[in-house]
């Protein structure tokens, strides 16, 4: 981990495209800005960790539904067996 520390107003630069400055400093707290380009992802961390947790969860459900596809009998039909004439 790069530790470094900052004055109000400077920045920290990184790739030449993501700038960070600190904007105010408080008593327990810094306001910082962030500019980046559109592509790059930028979440405080209990935000990013709530994102990571749904994304797992939805994996979850995902795997459930295919699993309940897989059965047997879903294996077993046929579509063409609906469409057959009856002799």
């Amino acid at each position: 981990m790069l530790i470094l520390t900052r004055k109000l107003n400077q920045k920290l630069i990184i790739n030449d495209d993501i700038e960070v400055v600190i904007l105010e400093t408080y008593k327990n707290a810094v306001k910082i800005g962030i500019k980046a380009p559109n592509h790059v992802q930028v979440f405080r961390e209990e935000i990013y960790r709530e994102i990571k947790k749904a994304n797992e969860q939805s994996k979850i459900s995902d795997v459930k539904v295919l699993d309940n596809i897989n059965t047997p009998s879903a294996k077993s039909f046929n579509i063409a067996d609906k469409f057959k004439h009856k002799q």
